[in-house]
């Protein structure tokens, strides 16, 4: 074990977060190592602004991988009140490096790091290690102080590495996507329990408190920070996605789901949300307070927890084509006590069910389960099976894209990159579908979020069918985004701040004197480092900037979106101007112009550098 200083001018370069994350990535990992082997690296980060009296929303941390999933680089972010104990316990990240013998979980206070041993707490689920360890580090603390203490874990799914298991802290908030709770599984890490009393300090606060005033005042102002997302939480969006014809239905075959309005966030807010006990769940620092904590309290699925949110309720929902609102909160919860990425999860299970409906599935691999659409009982079954690798759910513990290929239909894997894309149908939002195909993590809404002009008209407007112009937005908002993601902030923040605001933040924090278009260029940075280890990982480039083919050929059949397929080929070749990369490469004269010359030189060694 070592304690590091990273120097100002590596941390100008790339902010924090998944910025940091990458270029540690690069410096630290041969991307083409075996992600669940001891030579991968977890990079558990936060940013500068994570833990800052009255930053907004700055309660979030990253971790950062090569994901199994998907064999990229990859950062999976997380909201409640873990990321900001980290800071207060005196580090801004940590470096996990090799495997150990047995089970560990890591206990970091005050300017010091411990190694456990946690061979009792292997086999137990997220809510039970959590209780666990602060019980255990109750008797050294004294009980008040271990109150205090959060912990981030990996339930039985990441010890049996499955390659969408998730790191959950604070018993409901996921690092969730691309697998990164099996890398802590391979490790044999267990968990990070975190307490400390050593807030951060800005470096001017003067101008931080200008900041603050500024940009709470936009926040505020905003009607989707402001009321949309209070009030109805996440998954608001439900029934707005829906009635626009892209909501993803039984597998992506349509965009209109019958049953939109019984799993609605208006619903949820009705009728199953514990509004105090909501409070408790809302991240740290958030002037928004979007988190739900919802309640079962009759019928099969009794039972409470944090969420859902949206992305969950699609999953479980109009993915496999179950209306059942209380089986959806139930799958929820299990998947955040077991320790699973609810899209993946739930992705899969609507995966599986086409294979079924064709009859791919043979009846000896069911053990009695009844594969059809709708079914609530087999949403909350196979989340169970799946995190134990039981029976069928072993396979769907591979992911979308390898159980359709095992069962011989891989062109029925909604992926890229080989992670299942998330609750919006591309064909509905042109722009989007060019996010999804550019995203460098794989299958993600988050790389650039253009749901947001295309469908929400912020900031402003544009026409979702329409291909003029997404090139040059898309590229805007990925790098914009890796900005966000390096602070580290929740990226709600971006409907009422930008670029502007973010600078300001930042300087105040920092001392530093970022300009607006340094900023946007180190998000451009950000975009062709994470690329270029893609590269040397697998080859990526313009083959894997694609999607399934029932996007690109298959019209959409009904709805707000009938008729529309997406029309990647008229966006790809300005994309790939606009970044200046040759077939999905980044050339040399991009990497020189960004300071990555030593990134272009590698890909030179290895022959994969473009003319």
């Amino acid at each position: 074990m070592k304690y590091e200083t990273l120097p100002d001018n590596i941390l100008r370069k790339w902010i924090g977060g998944r910025g940091l994350g990458v270029y540690l990535a690069l410096r630290e990992i041969n991307p083409k190592v075996d992600p669940l082997s001891p030579s991968n690296k977890a990079f558990v980060l936060t940013g500068p602004l994570t833990g800052v009296t009255g930053a907004p929303a700055g309660g979030r941390w990253v971790s950062v991988t090569k994901a199994p999933l998907t064999n990229t680089v990859h950062d999976s972010h997380s909201g409640g009140k873990f990321g900001p104990e980290l800071k207060f316990a005196g580090f801004d990240g940590i470096i996990i490096e090799d495997a150990s013998d047995k089970p560990v979980y890591l206990w970091v206070h005050d300017g010091k790091v411990e190694i456990r041993d946690a061979t009792h707490l292997w086999g137990l689920d997220v809510h039970h290690t959590t209780d666990a360890i602060k019980e255990e580090l109750a008797a050294e603390i004294g009980k008040d102080d271990a109150a205090q203490i959060k912990v981030a874990a990996i339930g039985p799914a990441g010890e049996r590495l499955v390659k969408f298991a998730a790191i959950i802290n604070d018993k409901s908030r996921a690092a969730g996507r691309g697998g990164h709770g099996a890398v802590w599984g391979s490790k044999k890490l267990k968990a990070i329990a975190a307490r400390g009393h050593l807030k951060p300090k800005v470096a001017d606060e003067g101008k931080w408190r200008e900041a603050l005033i500024s940009t709470m005042k936009k926040i505020k102002e905003n009607p989707v920070t402001s009321q949309a997302l209070p009030k109805y939480g996440t998954a608001v969006l439900v029934n707005i996605i829906n009635q626009h014809g892209l909501f993803p239905t039984r597998n992506f075959k349509t965009g209109v789901f019958e049953g939109a309005e019984k799993i609605s966030g208006e619903r949820l807010a009705e009728e199953y949300v514990d509004w105090k006990k909501q409070k408790e769940e809302i991240c740290w620092g958030c002037p928004m307070g979007c988190a739900r904590y919802s309640v079962n309290k009759s019928g099969p699925w009794q039972g409470e927890g944090g969420g859902p949110e949206y992305e969950t309720i699609w999953a479980f929902g109009a993915q496999t084509g179950t209306d059942d609102l209380e089986a959806i909160n139930k799958a929820n919860w299990l998947a955040n006590e077991l320790g699973l990425d609810t899209i993946s999860m739930g992705h899969t299970i609507g995966t599986f069910l086409e294979l079924a409906e064709r009859g791919l599935i043979p009846e000896e691999k069911l053990r009695g389960l009844k594969p059809v659409w709708g079914n609530p009982a087999l949403i909350v079954e196979l989340t169970w099976r799946t995190a134990f690798r039981s029976g069928i759910g072993d396979d769907l513990a591979e992911g979308a894209a390898r159980l359709a290929k095992k069962y011989g239909a891989p062109e029925l894997a909604m992926v890229v990159r080989g992670q299942e894309l998330p609750a919006y149908d591309p064909r509905g939002a042109q722009g989007h579908a060019l996010a999804y195909a550019t995203s460098n993590r794989g299958g993600c809404h988050l790389r650039a979020y253009m749901i947001s002009p295309e469908v929400l008209g912020v900031p402003k407007p544009v026409d979702r069918f329409s291909t003029k112009d997404k090139p040059a937005l898309v590229k805007h908002f990925q790098d914009v985004f890796g900005v966000v993601d390096s602070l580290v902030l929740c990226k709600f923040t971006t409907f009422a701040l930008w670029t502007e605001d973010f600078r300001d933040l930042l300087n105040a924090a920092t001392g530093f004197d970022y300009t607006v278009e340094e900023l946007e260029k180190i998000g451009e940075r950000i975009y062709n480092a994470e690329r270029a280890f893609n590269v040397l990982s697998f080859g990526d480039g313009e083959e894997y900037d694609t999607l399934p083919k029932r996007f690109l050929e298959e019209p959409m059949p009904e709805g707000p979106s009938k008729g529309q397929v997406v029309k990647l080929s008229e966006m790809l070749p300005e994309y790939y101007k606009l970044r200046g990369w040759v077939k999905g490469r980044p050339t040399r004269a991009k990497l020189e112009e960004l300071g990555l010359g030593w990134v272009a030189d590698w890909l030179d060694e290895e022959g994969l550098l473009p003319a």
